[in-house]
């Protein structure tokens, strides 16, 4: 049992990363095929549809950025706290990085059609992305109480 714990453990401290790196790359990749569509349809604003694909890679970073965080010998004492944290923080940054490429992705579709809406058309991207924030900064005051040794 303590060995699956520590198994366990190890899934955490690498989770986030891995995590959200899967939903960055496909909250990406769901925004890319909106803003390729979006250039064909249109002559101008091609710089910002690409822009906007991107806006879902930041998931990735905030789940390196835990990942080091939580980054500490793995033992039976802080196995389970890893194991929840680094799971937990990583499936909200993956669902985060998907809702806001599906987010990014309506927004292209809408100003293709309606310009002057962009800015406000990216505004449901950002709400998602301050949920991916709060996740983080979870992730990151909580890892503080994980012992180390």
């Amino acid at each position: 049992m303590a060995e699956l714990l520590v198994i366990l453990g190890w899934i955490g401290l690498y989770a986030p990363m891995a995590l959200g790196a899967v939903g960055s790359i496909i909250g990406c990749s769901i925004a890319g095929q909106a803003a390729i569509g979006a250039m064909l349809d249109t002559e101008t604003g091609h710089g910002r549809y690409i822009g906007v694909s991107a806006m879902a890679s930041s998931q990735v970073i905030f789940g390196i950025v835990v990942m080091f965080t939580l980054n500490r010998p793995v033992n039976i004492d802080n196995a389970a706290g890893l194991f929840s944290v680094g799971v937990l923080s990583g499936l909200a940054l993956m669902f985060s990085g998907v809702y806001q490429g599906q987010c990014c992705a309506a927004a292209i579709h809408a100003s293709k059609a309606k310009p002057e809406i962009f800015g406000l058309s990216i505004v449901p991207a950002a709400i998602v992305e301050g949920f991916a924030v709060f996740a983080f900064i979870f992730a990151l005051v909580i890892s503080g109480g994980i012992p180390k040794v």
